[in-house]
């Protein structure tokens, strides 16, 4: 047997197993795929199903499947599968037992040891019916430890100043928030709480819930009753949850659902992004909550946490990182895959015990944020030049964005579209890297969506589509190198601010009516009065004046209503902030 010790990440929707290569962290394929899926099953031949072919099974015998058994983890139940029942630690030891071969498959060599994480509120019963688990699958489970110790080991390897991370893990069936401190050789779990009963099945279960309102309503049919339908929507609803993490809206469709029903019934439900976060804002308030619970339980404030970690796949929903950025003040880190940091944090603790050297986890992430600009508020006051981040920094790459935005004006037939790299709010403080106009749109009242893909490759290719969502109409850019040209040349931001300036508030040009010309030039007007007035503190005392005096020529213009002396105060105004920004 070899001395070999690998780390496994034991999931309740799914599993995964590290080595560490080289001094690296390196999470191992299982059936192809470095993520497998926590599902037990029996085929109609009687042969065992683990993973990816038993979440196929389980759509249509769910009563052969078993999966999410973690969350029974500890107790003293059977549960059954096809003819015959188990205890929750057999099911886990399949598991367990189909992650040590791959592991033996890739490494070449049998492999006898392992070091399994648990959640850090797992009491007792639970810690032991884990190690009882990996017993069964032919595994000595040499140290079993926290999920959040884990995911701070990948993050924190070679750290040598202390620090305090929040652990922020909502996995499929569980959700732990912890208070680590990390640095050196010690890795210490301050405070913890959380909720074994929490996740995204939870998730899955508002969407399944509106399904089936949806069939019940629109079709007269409560598909509840019938374990096939159900296993069906549920898969559904799994995939359509994925989906909403990158897009603003996702279907639903499945044909034939009911067969048995004259006529069949066929399922096919948009769900928009906005409508599913309000179906899952009570769990998200939670887990604030035990945000705040295990910071009291720490004695520390938000002050004193210096990073935010997300572990677990319903991290990626982008309301709960906006949520969470908005609580602490600081952006989440999830540049090394959420599904899998624990199991890398798994095998350096494993490495660490069987004496090996241990190194950062490498991976690829786009260095700057990415997005366009819309009409928003800002400082109180519409704005049109709010940036809206789409590729977040520290996203790895590659990595595929979409979100919806709406037209403001009837019969609005283009949008100009921009695109910027920066962090700051004020899009006209960033860096434009592109812009194109899309024309041709459907004749329609305000509020047409218009959907805006973001695609970021491995070489820094970017690719920007916009889509009129009701049409399929789209246009595209590519913008070669975006995350890394910058770094070695400077662009004209001045010349850039002032195109923006040029092109308005980006919305249509040439079809609106007088009173939108004046309402554009009204909020044109505002948002150069706002950025004079913050060139005022930097502005010399000559310049100064003359910034002043063109403020207050801007200002008569809008109270008396003068549309050609608010032309050319703003005109004016714009160029003089054109020749200070130059």
């Amino acid at each position: 047997m070899s001395d070999i010790i690998i780390g496994i990440d034991l999931g309740t929707t799914n599993s995964e197993v590290a080595v560490l290569r080289d001094g690296r962290a390196e999470v191992l394929e299982v059936d192809g795929s470095r993520i497998l899926p926590s599902i037990v099953g029996v085929a109609d031949d009687g042969a065992l199903l683990v993973g990816q072919a038993a979440r196929n099974q389980y759509a249509l015998y769910p009563e052969r499947t078993i999966r999410s058994v973690k969350r029974r983890m500890g107790e003293d139940v059977r549960l059954p599968m096809g003819d015959q029942s188990y205890s929750p630690q057999e099911i886990s030891a399949l598991i367990l037992k189909r992650l040590k071969r791959a592991a033996e498959e890739q490494l070449g060599e049998p492999v006898g040891k392992a070091v399994i994480t648990v959640p850090a509120y797992f009491s007792d019963a639970q810690r032991q019916a884990t190690r009882n688990a990996g017993e069964l699958a032919g595994l000595e489970v040499v140290r079993i430890i926290n999920e959040p110790t884990a995911a701070a080991l990948a993050y924190e390897v070679d750290a040598e100043q202390p620090r305090t991370i929040l652990v922020y893990d909502l996995g499929g069936g569980t959700f732990d928030c912890s208070v680590v401190r990390a640095g050196g050789e010690i890795t210490e779990v301050l405070a913890s709480h959380g909720n074994n009963h929490l996740g995204g099945d939870d998730f899955d279960a508002k969407l399944i819930e509106h399904v089936v309102t949806h069939l019940k309503e629109q079709h007269d049919c409560d598909p509840s009753q019938d374990q096939a339908a159900m296993a069906r929507i549920t898969r559904a609803c799994e995939t359509a949850k994925i989906a909403l993490s990158d897009a603003p809206y996702a279907r639903i469709d499945e044909e034939y659902l009911l067969p048995g029903r004259n006529p069949p019934v066929n399922l096919s439900l948009e769900v928009s992004r906005l409508d599913y976060e309000a179906m899952i804002e009570a769990y998200i308030d939670e887990t604030l909550d035990a945000v705040h619970t295990a910071l009291k339980g720490a004695e520390l404030t938000v002050s004193d946490i210096d990073e935010v970690v997300l572990v677990g796949g319903a991290t990626r929903t982008p309301v709960i990182q906006a949520r969470l950025e908005e609580l602490l003040g600081m952006q989440p880190r999830a540049e090394i895959d959420p599904d899998l940091c624990v199991a890398a944090g798994a095998a350096i603790q494993a490495a660490v015990i069987a004496g090996q050297a241990t190194s950062t986890v490498l991976v690829d992430v786009t260095p700057y944020t990415f997005g366009t600009s819309a009409l928003s508020e800002m400082n109180g006051m519409p704005y049109p030049y709010c940036f809206v981040p789409v590729i977040r920094k520290n996203t790895p790459i590659p990595t595929s964005k979409t979100e919806a935005f709406q037209t403001m004006f009837d019969g609005q037939d283009s949008v100009d579209v921009h695109i910027y790299q920066g962090e700051d709010r004020d899009a006209l403080n960033n860096t434009e890297i592109g812009s194109f106009r899309v024309e041709g749109l459907s004749d329609v009242p305000a509020g047409n969506v218009i959907l805006m893909r973001f695609d970021l490759d491995l070489d820094g290719i970017l690719k920007v589509t916009a889509i009129e969502k009701s049409s399929g109409l789209e246009k595209h850019i590519e913008i070669d190198n975006a995350t890394a040209r910058f770094e070695s040349e400077q662009l004209d931001a001045a010349k850039q601010r002032l195109a923006t300036l040029i092109d308005g508030d980006a919305e249509v040009e040439g079809s609106a009516d007088a009173d939108t010309e004046q309402h554009r030039g009204q909020v044109r007007a505002k948002a150069l009065l706002d950025k004079a007035e913050r060139l005022l503190q930097s502005a010399s005392d000559e310049d100064k004046e003359d910034l002043i005096d063109l403020i207050e020529a801007v200002r008569d213009s809008l109270e008396a209503g003068d549309e050609d002396g608010l032309k050319r105060s703003t005109d004016a105004l714009a160029d003089l902030i054109y020749y200070l920004e130059t």
